[in-house]
């Protein structure tokens, strides 16, 4: 059992690697077969203190769910077994009111009101999101960029042929963006420089697109939160937004740095919280990340992975705490999960930013990565359940849950089939739209076959990974403007986004659409290819 335990752990595949240039077997067609770790089965071993995490989330914003629907049923039973004759005799004629009971009486009224209304969290509303889509001039296709790599001198024939084998299998297409100067350049291009060059014409991209869309002045923005991993220079990335669109001296600014793929969800939670305590103001998300600034030209492999997944990419948010935005608001936001898996020394060090042997800087990816990553995961969605999930799932899978860990490790031949294989909750059934981080093509398709995902639950990962590659945290939201450009979300469709990154982080936001969203007709990054999509990845 232990054996064939392990085995599943692992995938195998046959790649064909073309026809062999040189040595004993020149002119032939050869073959390999590539061995890979797959994400642990996280449906499997579900541990019980996140379901309690998920329902404590639960209790705390749902109590007056419970607690109104039965006054009103008491109060009704009540009034129910009263004739007309009789009420309006409890009324006025066997009650005896003077001004003082009366104003008392109407003083707690208003004292309870008041306490509800102050302590109830203000709705946060998604007023509009932009993509920055770069030029044309910067796309580069697979085969373009390994030319590219070539002419700079940095790689040797084995980095090279390791970035193509990494490209060809990678999900990534021939469309995305790179800055083709850090790619040639036979010097060294990541400087303070090129970095703030490419945060300039990112962010300032993605900003002007969101301005124009929602109509509202730079001036009228209360709160600023931008996210980059690994470009943080001084004067921050948020200062360069203020000065750039001169915004208001009181703004409250924030700029999160080295928190990886995931920190696209932490801005909005961040957001969430100061919008709570400041009514009736604007924030704007921006999460972004620096290709040229990390780019490595090193020979050690696993910092080499970055080059051929990460892509140009910026995406921009207004959130709104305004009551009266709710007619013009696209999403409303539901819920914020968020799991740190940092205490784990393998988690903390499994995407590292450090230097080689040679001094050369780089981001460096752990072979456990994905193992890391479903554990990570796992924990996330086991807290998301119970507040998403329809009742009938919960039931089930909670029923089959504390079954398998108050009876899991005894061999009774009369317990049930069913009760010992663990139910796996359709995450279908909470939401109509999935917006998983475009990493990479094997954590997609495990995260696919964990969860049960159809093809069309994936489309708009898959296909922005081959459109715009990995634009780590910014991935999500190209995702949700592929969906709007196909015209997919409908008044009432809940939108469940996930990210994962450094740290070890995996985080999750669920969005409700406040109405049907027609196909753009501008500033939309899929305007102009949308009717090729979906593209067959085989």
């Amino acid at each position: 059992m232990a054996r064939n335990s392990e085995r599943d752990m692992f995938s195998a595949e046959i790649v064909n690697r073309g026809i062999e240039s040189s040595g004993p077997n020149a002119g032939s067609l050869t073959f390999s077969v590539r061995v890979r770790r797959r994400l642990p089965d996280f449906l499997q071993s579900v541990n019980l203190k996140y379901v309690k995490l998920g329902y404590h989330y639960l209790i705390n914003h749902g109590i007056y769910l419970f607690t109104i629907p039965l006054l009103l049923v008491v109060f009704s039973a009540e009034v129910g077994s009263l004739s007309k004759e009789d009420l309006w005799k409890k009324l006025w004629e066997d009650a005896s009111y003077d001004l003082a009971s009366v104003l008392a009486s109407f003083a707690v009224f208003v004292f309870t009101l008041s306490v509800y209304f102050m302590s109830k969290p203000r709705p946060i509303y998604l007023i509009d999101f932009a993509c920055y889509r770069p030029e044309d001039e910067l796309k580069v296709s697979r085969e373009q960029y390994i030319e590219l790599a070539s002419k700079s001198g940095k790689f040797d024939e084995e980095s090279l042929a390791f970035q193509k084998r990494i490209l060809m299998s990678s999900g990534i297409g021939d469309e995305t963006y790179i800055p083709k100067a850090v790619v040639s350049s036979t010097t060294n291009t990541a400087t303070m420089k090129e970095g703030r060059a490419e945060a300039s014409t990112v962010m300032f991209g993605a900003l002007d697109e969101l301005f124009e869309k929602t109509g509202i002045r730079p001036k009228d923005i209360g709160i600023l939160v931008v996210n980059c991993s690994i470009f943080n220079p001084t004067p921050s990335l948020s200062a360069m937004i203020i000065n750039h669109y001169k915004m208001r001296g009181n703004i409250l600014s924030y700029n999160l740095g080295g928190m990886g793929c995931s920190a696209g969800i932490i801005g909005v939670d961040l957001a969430r919280d100061i919008l709570q305590s400041n009514p009736n103001n604007y924030a704007v998300v921006v999460s972004t990340e620096m290709v040229g600034f990390n780019w490595y030209q090193g020979k050690e492999r696993s910092m080499l992975i970055p080059n051929c997944f990460f892509r140009m990419g910026c995406s921009a948010l207004l959130l709104s705490n305004r009551r009266f935005d709710y007619n013009r608001a696209k999403y409303r936001l539901e819920h914020i999960v968020r799991t740190h898996k940092g205490a784990d020394d393998r988690s903390f060090r499994c995407v590292y930013q450090e230097e080689d042997d040679q001094k050369f800087k780089g981001l460096k990816i752990s072979k456990d990565l994905i193992e890391i990553g479903g554990d990570a995961l796992k924990t996330n969605i086991t807290t998301l359940g119970p507040l998403v999930l329809p009742f009938s799932e919960q039931l089930l899978f909670f029923a089959t849950l504390v079954w398998r860990h108050l009876f899991g490790g005894k061999s009774d031949g009369n317990s049930s089939p069913s009760m010992k294989k663990p139910y796996i909750p359709n995450y279908k059934l909470a939401f109509e739209h999935f917006c998983v981080h475009a990493a990479s093509k094997p954590i997609l398709d495990e995260l696919q076959r964990n969860l049960e995902l159809s093809e069309k639950n994936m489309e708009a990962s898959r296909m922005t990974l081959h459109r715009f590659g990995n634009t780590s945290s910014s991935s999500i939201w190209y995702e949700l403007a592929y969906m709007e450009a196909k015209e997919r979300v409908r008044r009432g469709d809940r939108v469940w986004q996930l990210a994962f990154g450094s740290g070890f982080k995996c985080n999750s936001v669920v969005w409700l659409s406040m109405k049907r969203v027609n196909k753009p007709s501008r500033n939309n990054p899929w305007l102009d290819c949308i009717n090729r999509y979906p593209v067959s990845l085989n």
